[in-house]
């Protein structure tokens, strides 16, 4: 019987599920076997405001994904994006006594419960789902890479631990398993995203990653191949929408067709039009921005800007970006996947999670979450072939 993995974003305008099967080697595109969506309700701004709603949709997007795939989905991964994600920064430090002075395999997760430990008293009300270790020092010097094998007295890191409000995590999950699956794990958006539309090169080199979503708006910065900061904004394309309704004085959906850049027989000239619709986008990548300034990394990311999610399809949206942010702008491609399997960059949070699933799965035990955040896929096909028959 073949192994399947399941994705489910759940977004606010959007439920989309992507059920996908392992390829024959580690550098061949996942089969995607169906997808399913379905009208988000119950949600807003990434978040659950009516459960039983929320589940209504999230179990019609699974049934049209397994109706397509042919297969029951039992098990799934989730990925959480709403306003509830933030970032929080800890240091750490522990004696390498008990180990003889020798850092290990123990001593690295020992030294990041511990940063998680220091961080708890200003997480009120919040959980944990990723701690990535930004930088690794013994006695005060930086280690560049893993400190595994290193002799000291003393070993600090620096963490990014990445939140999300303990009260949207569960119901959430329990929005989810109320539609009869079971949750296997819990991701950030913009990391499920990233493991499908960012190369290592890019993550290398230096860039961010946004998702723009109805009503929300998340970036993740990647240097050195390791996420350094995600950030949630509570305003997405739907803003868009609204401001073109209240400046053309039309019906939302007429103003959603139009913002879309369909036909509908209206006398606005384009240019109007347009200019709606940049002015939104300028206020959106400012937003950004000004998160940049505060990382100190504005202007400084050479792989620049890629846009993924439902409004990265809107017109001019790459060029507006290039000129707020001044770098570099791109669509994003969803990777991994083969030419005809006709899904775009709104499905990149779903599938992501499919390789997420997948990526841990074949690894076992060898590698943690925490290797994965780090090397991505690429790290990993080693492994994954030392695995294969």
């Amino acid at each position: 019987m073949r192994k399947v993995y399941c994705g489910i974003d759940i977004g606010t305008a959007n439920v989309k599920v992507v059920i996908a099967s392992p390829a024959e080697g580690p550098d061949l595109p996942m089969q995607l076997l169906g997808t399913g969506t379905s009208v988000s309700r119950g949600i807003r701004h990434g978040y659950i405001t009516d459960p039983k709603e929320a589940t209504k949709s999230i179990r019609e997007a699974l049934h049209r994904a397994s109706s397509a795939a042919k297969v029951r989905v039992r098990r799934a991964r989730v990925a959480v994006g709403g306003v509830g994600l933030d970032e929080q920064r800890s240091t750490a430090e522990i004696s390498l006594t008990p180990s003889g002075g020798v850092v290990t395999e123990q001593e690295m997760e020992r030294v990041l419960r511990e940063s998680e430990k220091r961080a708890a008293p200003k997480m009120v009300n919040r959980i944990i789902a990723h701690a990535v270790p930004l930088e690794y020092r013994v006695d005060g010097a930086k280690v560049f890479g893993k400190p595994e094998g290193l002799q000291g007295t003393k070993l600090a890191v620096d963490t990014l631990l990445i939140t999300m409000l303990t009260h949207h995590h569960d119901e959430i999950v329990e929005a989810v398993e109320n539609a009869g699956v079971e949750v296997e794990g819990v991701m950030a958006s913009p990391l499920a995203a990233s493991f499908v539309t960012l190369t290592k090169a890019q993550k290398t080199a230096g860039v961010a990653l946004a998702n723009i979503g109805a009503e929300t708006l998340s970036i993740i910065i990647f240097e050195d191949d390791t996420p350094t900061s995600v950030k949630v904004f509570p305003i997405g394309s739907a803003d868009i929408t609204h401001a073109v309704a209240l400046a053309l004085r039309i019906p939302l959906m007429e103003a959603e067709q139009m913002k879309r850049g369909a036909v509908t027989g209206s006398d606005v000239p384009p240019k109007r039009m347009q200019d709606i619709v940049v002015q939104r986008l300028r206020d959106m990548f400012t937003h950004v921005n000004k998160h940049l300034v505060t990382l100190g990394r504005a202007r400084l990311l050479p792989a620049g800007i890629v846009l993924t999610g439902g409004g990265s399809g809107l017109t001019g949206v790459a060029e507006v970006a290039r000129v707020v942010l001044k770098l570099p702008a791109q669509i994003s491609q969803v990777g991994h996947l083969p030419r005809s399997a006709g899904v775009d960059a709104s499905w990149a949070v779903a599938y992501g999670l499919c390789r997420w699933a997948y990526a841990e799965d074949i690894a076992g035990s060898k590698y943690t979450l925490r290797d994965v955040f780090s090397n991505a896929w690429d790290s990993l096909k080693q492994a994954v072939r030392s695995l294969l028959p």
